[in-house]
């Protein structure tokens, strides 16, 4: 069944931007003295459509998948990393468990298409299309109708969960190659200036890791809208990872986004809905090569610039005191007049009058 887009609207509130700046510049600081915080708190406000923002029980989903193309040679590691650390998430053994439990963020792992059978268990959520991508070198990675499955399911699981917040995080060998691909296409990038090294790949691994992604660009010189392509490059998880913004998007969570992967699935979220970046707040610049790039095309501020490129949802784990800081600024601290504080004095200028 193909998968409908939703509506995404926007969220642009003049009269409550002009409130929140207000009640921020009427804070006991000097003005704009809390950079980027400041921004941050107007950000979750408009999301939120409050003067007095409370984020609830924050959601943090890792998406794993497998990836064809990665029999390729185009990651440092074998594909069956990506179960093997699913189960270590689940043994709440992986930085992001880590980050998570330390945060109080909730952490949820999607199975949208690992090769591996897991067993049902608590944190788990099984929404496999298949046992991996196709090699997207031989053909799509997907058909269209996996890639609607998988969109579908993305929408669903956000559906069921609780809280306002929506915490990116992703599992994939072979999935910075996809979100490569996916960026080149949709943002009209040379594959060169989108590649890096991935999971640690040496200056000759990249360099034949550039010659593959060409010509898999190269055989697919017609998917060329957000769904073409995301059918043709993969992968499972990063479509999951569409759907799950749109809805969230929808349903006006905010969406905290975390490195390259989770960034290449809200570019093609994006690209269908633009108005989904709003809702979104980019956690960090990661040290994966492109992702600078990425993050200029989508016109987005990163909180953190730590030289990450774990995935994971690491970064957005590590980003989430900020938003609740942000918030907290907002609803607690004093204004001038409630704490009897008096404010910068004006310095008169030479054309003003003389008392």
């Amino acid at each position: 069944m193909p998968f409908t887009v939703p509506v995404i609207d926007d969220i642009v509130q003049p009269a409550l931007a002009a409130r929140l700046q207000q009640l921020l510049d009427n804070k006991t600081k000097p003005l704009g003295s809390l950079g980027q915080l400041e921004r941050l708190a107007q950000r979750v406000g408009l999301i939120l459509g409050s003067e007095a923002p409370v984020l609830k029980d924050p959601q943090l989903v890792v998406f794993a998948g497998d990836h064809g193309l990665a029999a390729r040679g185009v990651s440092a590691y074998p594909s069956d990393v990506t179960w093997q650390m699913v189960e270590n998430f689940l043994a709440g053994g992986a930085a992001v468990s880590v980050l998570a439990r330390q945060n109080g963020i909730g952490l949820t792992v999607v199975d949208c298409g690992v090769r591996h059978d897991f067993a049902p268990r608590p944190g788990l959520l099984i929404h496999k299309v298949a046992h991996g991508t196709a090699d997207a070198f031989e053909g799509p990675a997907m058909s269209a109708d996996q890639r609607d499955q998988a969109l579908a399911n993305g929408a669903a699981l956000v559906r069921g969960l609780p809280g306002n917040a929506l915490l990116l995080g992703e599992m994939g060998i072979g999935n910075t190659s996809a979100a490569s691909l996916l960026m080149s296409r949709l943002a009209g990038l040379h594959i060169v200036d989108c590649t890096g090294a991935g999971t640690g790949l040496d200056a000759d691994a990249v360099q034949r890791k550039i010659g593959i992604l060409k010509d898999v660009l190269a055989r697919h010189p017609d998917a060329k809208t957000p769904l073409e392509a995301l059918a043709a490059f993969g992968g499972f998880e990063i479509a999951t990872m569409v759907g799950a913004v749109l809805q969230a998007a929808a349903e006006r969570r905010v969406i905290v986004v975390d490195g390259f992967i989770a960034s290449s699935a809200v570019l093609v979220a994006s690209k269908l809905q633009p108005a989904v970046l709003q809702r979104c707040v980019s956690a960090h610049r990661s040290g994966e090569r492109g992702h600078a790039l990425m993050l200029s095309h989508l016109k987005a501020e990163p909180l953190l610039d730590l030289g990450l490129r774990l995935g994971e949802g690491s970064g957005a784990a590590l980003a989430w005191p900020l938003l609740t800081s942000a918030c907290a600024i907002l609803r607690e601290m004093a204004s001038f007049e409630s704490a009897g504080v008096s404010r910068q004095e004006e310095t008169p200028t030479a054309a003003q009058p003389q008392a």
